[in-house]
């Protein structure tokens, strides 16, 4: 019943035009608020998607690290083992160090990651060229595949250049001598191409053959940076990273993807959530105004309270009808911001309407991507907030006797 008497207050008009203008303005505050919630919890949740796929293609699904120190050592009879384990699609063996790249006169330095012939099963970067063929070559024949901004910095084109490029790297060597050049490594590649896949990666890193790279560092036979694995289900990482670990030992930390990016993900979480945040303080400057409104309406109404205390009202139906009331407020307006915000992500999903300024990035719009529990949430914080608004005038008018004659 007070759910009836709540919305004919809501609907009907008011003798006082403040308390209709209020309230819509109550309700418009609310709605605007949703939107704009919704709307960049939705664009946040495209950038993480379109960032995920993005480091997808370079990251595997499980990347096995030393605990401590650069290198592991590894037994053939181990990397066997790991590749029967259940649910594994792929696995490939790599070693990565800093190296410095001279070609002619130009000079960068690089993460050079030396990869094995399987390591098209762990990672996209095979299918991202942007130049030339996937080739790393032989230990007596290396070659180099660049990253696109590596290439520009060099000032080649890797599948057009003739000329070798010099790679220096830091290699492991017990030599005392007071010389520091002999603790370098200096060998001849040359490249075949480069990758494309982000800037994080474009700018940092060159693929080449994991035995060019061994010899050049001294490294052991056996003796790897990482092992990479991919998974026929990668929505089970977390738990075969869990089972991997228990598996190797203390000497082995086993990584999903969201764990080698971890601070990456992160700082992407945490911006979302600020700015809801922020967003969320317009619904709670929105609440003033509602309070406002009631308060008006149970002046208003004050001939109506009395008439349903003598009817045999209690307190707590006076405060369900203006609970109600409030609650309505928030309902009409965040249904509202919630629909507008549809129509608009839908828009922008079909036809691109708002271009991303600048040219730094793969795409030229705001992605956008719709999550179920977004809406979920920014409508339960809207209730929440219009529910704490209410209950301050709800309560005074039913702890008020009001009398018919006033």
């Amino acid at each position: 019943m007070y759910l009836k008497f709540a919305w004919r207050y809501f609907k009907a008009k008011k003798s006082t035009n403040a308390i209709n203008i209020i309230s819509w303005v109550t309700a418009g505050v609310i709605a605007f608020s949703t939107l704009c919630q919704v709307l960049v919890l939705s664009v946040f949740n495209g950038f993480e998607d379109l960032v995920k796929s993005l480091y997808s293609n370079f990251y595997a699904d499980v990347k096995v690290v030393p605990a401590k120190g650069k290198t592991f050592v590894m037994t053939q009879a181990q990397l066997n083992a790991i590749h029967k384990m259940p649910g594994v699609s792929g696995t490939s063996v790599d070693a990565e160090e800093k190296a410095l790249l001279q070609s002619g006169e130009q000079q960068t330095v690089v993460l050079l990651k030396g990869v094995d012939s399987n390591y098209y099963q762990v990672s996209g970067v095979p299918h991202k060229m942007y130049h030339g063929a996937f080739n790393v070559g032989t230990i007596d024949n290396p070659k180099l595949i660049l990253g696109a901004g590596i290439e520009n910095a060099l000032g080649i084109q890797s599948d057009r250049n003739l000329f070798p490029v010099t790679v220096f790297l830091p290699k492991k060597t017990n030599s005392s001598s007071p010389d520091p050049l002999s603790a370098l490594s200096e060998g001849n590649a040359t490249t075949s191409g480069s990758f494309a896949i982000q800037q994080d990666f474009d700018n940092k890193y060159v693929i080449t053959n994991l035995a060019f790279m061994k010899q050049q560092m001294n490294y052991q036979p056996d003796e790897y940076s990482a092992l990479e694995i991919s998974l026929s289900n990668p929505d089970q990482s977390e738990e075969f990273a869990k089972t991997l670990h228990r598996k190797l030992g203390d000497q082995f930390k086993a990584l999903t993807k969201y764990q080698q990016n971890a601070s990456l993900y992160n700082s992407m979480r945490l911006e979302k959530w600020f700015i809801y945040a922020v967003l969320t303080l317009i619904l709670i400057i929105a609440a003033f105004n509602m309070v406002g409104a009631l308060t008006m309406l149970v002046l208003e109404k004050r001939k109506d309270i009395s008439v349903l205390q003598s009817l045999g009202a209690d307190g707590a139906l006076i405060k369900k009808i203006f609970l109600s009331e409030g609650i309505l407020l928030a309902v009409v307006g965040a249904g509202t911001g919630i629909i507008l915000a549809l129509v608009i992500a839908f828009l922008q999903m079909k036809f691109h309407l708002i271009k991303l300024i600048g040219n730094s990035f793969l795409i030229d719009y705001f992605p956008v991507k719709l999550v179920v529990t977004d809406f979920i949430l920014v409508a339960l914080t809207s209730l929440v907030i219009a529910f704490c608004a209410s209950w301050f005038p709800a309560r005074k008018a039913s702890q008020q006797m009001f009398n018919l004659k006033a």
